[in-house]
């Protein structure tokens, strides 16, 4: 992120037409802060310099989040299900891993990696449980999580999944972000 200067700030708050009161309450600051930062009386952490910057962002619609860019459908199993049923929904909608869900809660992941170190679906792995063979979770984010959060997760991990109060409701996969991001 490249840091925006006072003047930058005052400026895009104008462009806008927002006042400093109105762009106070959209970055959960106060306004004489703001007056501050754009007076550059103050230097702000940067965490609360990213808030503003966040909120001039989706003032101009300029924000992507989790919400825009997830899948609502999630193809998921349960911890309970047979890993031959897991093998099998994955052949069908040709996903190499899927979301572990219990009760709409994230619990764990399971894929192709996963049974065939367990000893392949053939023999009794197929009948095991995918909580027998499973690995840890996806990460979860929040619904207003931006496109920025969402690529730095996606360089460690397949999947991202949205949540909600703790429940799943979209699930984010790098091929979702290019869609966006082209």
């Amino acid at each position: 992120m490249n840091l925006p200067t006072p003047q930058d700030l005052n400026e895009r708050r104008e462009e806008l037409g927002l006042t400093q009161s109105e762009l106070a309450d959209r970055a959960g600051v106060s306004q004489p802060l703001i007056a501050r930062i754009e007076g550059d009386d103050v230097d702000p952490r940067l965490s609360t310099l990213r808030g503003i910057v966040e909120a001039l962002d989706e003032a101009e619609g300029g924000v992507v989040r989790a919400a825009d860019v997830m899948h609502e459908g999630i193809v998921s199993v349960s911890p309970d299900d047979a890993v031959s049923e897991a093998v099998e929904l994955m052949n069908s909608e040709a996903y190499s891993q899927l979301a572990v869900l219990d009760g709409g809660v994230p619990v764990g992941s399971i894929s192709y990696s996963d049974v065939n170190q367990a000893g392949g679906e053939s023999g009794e792995v197929g009948q095991f449980p995918v909580s027998a063979v499973m690995s840890e979770s996806f990460p979860g984010v929040a619904p207003d999580a931006t496109v920025e959060e969402l690529q730095s997760l996606l360089e460690h991990y397949k999947a991202i999944v949205v949540t909600d109060g703790g429940e799943a409701v979209g699930i984010v996969t790098e091929a979702d972000l290019a869609g966006v991001l082209s």
